[in-house]
């Protein structure tokens, strides 16, 4: 996700603060410092912090290794999964390609050939 109107400048400080165990940082602050985008902070009843999915994942796996663990292991098993249920089709797919590209590069060699030969036969005459 890209934010062109990110404000880098105010980033700068925060982040060099951000090892202090004095350091706080609400969402709203830090929406309003930075001007981010991909999370919205409303207060008041059904209120709440609310992010993009790869925003929450970051933030979820910042606050607990175990949900980050938990993450790379399921996305890796569903990897696994898609290859499983694309590796034949792939392969197919790729081999049919392959075929096309060799009987073309075959084709302009043959028709190549058989150009010379001609010019050769008309030559001989």
């Amino acid at each position: 996700m890209n934010n062109p109107h990110f404000k880098g400048v105010e980033f700068d400080p925060l982040l060099r603060d951000a090892g202090s165990n004095a350091f706080t940082l609400s969402p709203s602050r830090w929406i309003e410092l930075t001007n981010a985008i991909g999370i919205i902070s409303k207060t008041g009843s059904n209120g709440g912090t609310f992010a993009q999915r790869d925003i929450a994942f970051k933030f979820a796996s910042w606050v607990s290794v175990e949900f980050e663990l938990y993450l790379i292991k399921e996305f890796q098993r569903l990897k696994e999964e898609e290859q499983k249920a694309l590796g034949w089709s792939a392969k197919r797919e790729l081999a049919k390609i392959n075929y096309h590209i060799h009987t073309d590069a075959i084709k302009s060699n043959v028709e190549r050939r058989q150009t010379k030969h001609e010019v050769a036969k008309c030559d001989l005459k």
